[in-house]
């Protein structure tokens, strides 16, 4: 089955599913979960940026303490860091918008931490409704594979 979208873009489940769509790059994935236990989840597949156009999009992904974090990184090392955190305010997007229908931007969270072992943090820097608030803290999960970097935002129900 293949959900129908609403006037937003956003795939329509069935009442009782939440899930998540991504694709780009020639990849299409999907993640669905029983909304008895998930209120949201949000998938992101990104083709690794190159160092020259992570540098040229960095201004619009990362907000000025995570650009000030990046200082002194090699370009390659900057270049994933960049593709990392694209891919996970995606993902943090896709589980929240659908719970609240209120846009939010890439410097409106921010990236705290991230580990090798694929864990990483993120803060909202903007109070989007009185449960989701400026400070808020979300997980969030992510993988390499080949030149992809696949990045995951679940918000657990309750």
């Amino acid at each position: 089955m293949v959900p129908g979208r609403d006037e937003d873009g956003v795939p329509i489940w069935p009442e009782a599913v939440v899930g998540s769509i991504t694709h780009g790059a020639g990849e299409a994935l999907a993640i669905v979960g029983s909304r008895c236990q998930w209120s949201g989840l949000g998938l992101d597949v990104e083709k690794r940026l190159g160092a020259e156009r992570a540098a040229k999009l960095a201004g619009e992904i990362l907000t000025p303490r995570e650009l000030e974090r990046a200082t002194g990184l090699a370009p390659a090392p900057f270049a994933r860091l960049v593709t990392l955190t694209f891919s996970l305010k995606e993902s943090l997007f896709k589980a929240l918008y659908p719970l609240l229908l209120t846009r939010f931007y890439f410097h409106d969270a921010e990236l705290l931490t991230w580990s090798e072992d694929g864990q990483a943090e993120l803060r909202l820097l903007i109070n989007l409704s009185p449960e989701w608030g400026t400070g808020a803290r979300l997980s969030g999960q992510y993988t390499e594979f080949d030149d992809y970097l696949l990045s995951l935002v679940a918000i657990p129900s309750g």
